[in-house]
């Protein structure tokens, strides 16, 4: 949609990455101990060896304003700089408000605008995309977008499909509006692709706790607020919708998976991310991986990731990065950076 003509398009480049994990690490033979498992077979399955569990007084909020705070130290800004705060989570805090104001209040943002986004493991990208919008129509300059999960509230312990695959952590960046530079420059968000098939609702989901299925003694037994996963189907429908999303946002951007020089991935499963670097013709050394250490973490995923490759040297000045993610709904999202 165009901007109002009373307003200047811009543009918005990342300036900042930070992240957080919690200090708790549950290996996979912690699992073997919990539920009928071993190394070997998560492993081979999914990649990951161990991941990351929030302390009981650990909440949502308090994993993202920590990776907030990285992130705005990263970028030099300081919470009165701040104008948006947007979170994405499945795993709010509380249902209202949102998790968004409590990290406002924790690290004293008082100048933000903040709500959530649940898109499921594609919401950080989702929120990535609403906060180009903001700035890019000039309603604000700088923004801070947070993916953070606390997903051990969500995992049935006994089902061993479904609790090896996830951990809890949170990352963020810091976009801020940039008129200068053109397309190259430094942290340029080119192109976003958005989808949705709300027919495959039933695929990935937890059920109950909301106003379809409210928790009861009656059905408290059976967990419906757990993750339930087919996870054959949602593997196929993962690696089509991720690949297509990829391709869409390099073709939007004038790109082609050529010029990509490192893709990072949502971390869901480690056969569904050489799928997709085998589909895009791209080497595995291009493509960066973490979920060996944190398991599937949602939406932070992708800024975790993306942090941890900044600090780690993986990304150089003018470098194409390829964001892509898939999750519940379904959902799936790619953006393409100019770093």
């Amino acid at each position: 949609m165009p901007a109002p003509s009373n307003q200047p398009f811009c543009a918005s480049s990342i300036i900042g990455t930070g992240s957080y994990m919690p200090e708790k690490i549950l290996t996979n033979d912690d699992l073997s101990k919990i539920v009928e498992t071993n190394d070997e077979w998560i492993t081979s399955r999914t990649g990951i060896k161990e991941r990351r569990i929030a302390a009981d007084d650990q909440a949502t909020s308090d994993l993202a304003s920590e990776a907030a705070r990285r992130a705005m130290t990263a970028a030099g800004v300081k919470p009165e700089d701040i104008q948006l705060i947007i979170v994405a989570t499945v795993t709010p805090d509380m249902f209202f408000p949102s998790t968004a104001c409590i990290v406002q209040k924790k690290i004293g943002a008082a100048n933000a605008v903040c709500f959530d986004i649940s898109a499921a493991c594609s919401g950080f990208l989702y929120a990535l995309q609403v906060a180009r919008h903001f700035i890019n129509t000039g309603n604000r300059t700088t923004a801070l977008v947070i993916g953070a999960e606390k997903l051990s509230t969500l995992i049935n312990w006994k089902d061993r499909n479904t609790c090896v695959l996830f951990g809890d952590g949170a990352g963020a960046v810091v976009i801020r509006r940039d008129d200068a530079g053109g397309m190259n420059a430094p942290g340029r968000v080119l192109s976003t692709v958005m989808g949705s098939d709300g027919n495959l609702t039933d695929l990935l989901k937890v059920p109950g706790g909301g106003s379809a299925c409210p928790i009861t003694p009656e059905n408290a037994d059976s967990r419906p607020n757990t993750i339930h996963m087919e996870g054959r189907e949602t593997f196929k429908h993962a690696v089509t919708r991720m690949l297509e999303a990829a391709q869409q946002a390099l073709e939007m951007a004038g790109l082609t998976a050529a010029d990509v020089s490192l893709v990072i991935p949502h971390q869901a499963n480690a056969r569904i991310i050489s799928a997709i670097a085998d589909r895009l013709d791209l080497p595995i050394e291009r493509v960066f991986m973490n979920l060996d250490k944190y398991g599937n973490t949602s939406a932070a995923t992708i800024p975790v990731a993306l942090d941890e490759a900044n600090k780690a040297g993986r990304l150089k000045k003018g470098d194409v990065i390829l964001l892509v993610a898939f999750g519940g709904g379904f959902t799936w999202a790619s953006s393409v950076v100019r770093w």
